[in-house]
């Protein structure tokens, strides 16, 4: 694998804390903002982003015929996250140890181990990099843009990439 375990860890809990600064700063009054009509709203997405990068990772360690029957589950808007994400908009994602908690004890044959994923054969580890890492980059990007259409104009290039506030 071209990271390491430890730097793989590492770049999902910054995107977990990057998504937690960029959620913090969604107005709730814009909760139901979405761009068009089949879009998600702001809310729809933050639902989604609470959830998408645990069942994953945990869905790649599987054996595939375990995998192909848990994967109807992976809907975006399980009951449970909906309503934990409707009650406490403000802190959707799990605390950032919670990746390190999925991939600690995996070893590097975990990470080379091929699975097929919807189809698609992969190992593990590039599922986690393509489809986790990957996500989680494409649904901030996603959720910055719904914050600046819903005029949030003080937000830069800082709260996307570094989830920090930055010079106006």
């Amino acid at each position: 694998m071209v990271l390491t375990k430890e730097e793989l860890i590492s770049a999902l809990q910054q995107e977990v804390r990057i998504l937690s600064h960029l959620a913090g700063k969604v107005d709730k009054s814009k909760l139901d903002y979405r761009p068009t009509a089949t879009q998600r709203t702001t809310l729809e997405l933050l639902q989604y982003m609470a959830i998408m990068g645990r069942p994953c990772s945990q869905f790649s360690r599987l054996a595939a015929s375990t995998a192909k029957r848990w994967a109807p589950s992976l809907g975006p808007h399980p009951p449970k996250a909906r309503q934990w994400i409707t009650i406490k908009p403000w802190r959707p994602f799990k605390p950032v140890t919670e990746y390190m908690r999925v991939l600690s004890d995996w070893t590097d044959p975990d990470f080379r181990a091929e699975i097929d994923m919807f189809g698609n054969k992969t190992t593990r580890g590039a599922l986690i990099v393509n489809l986790v890492l990957g996500g989680h980059a494409a649904y901030r990007t996603q959720l910055f843009c719904y914050l600046k259409a819903c005029g949030r104009d003080e937000l830069n290039t800082m709260n996307l990439w570094s989830g920090v506030d930055g010079p106006v």
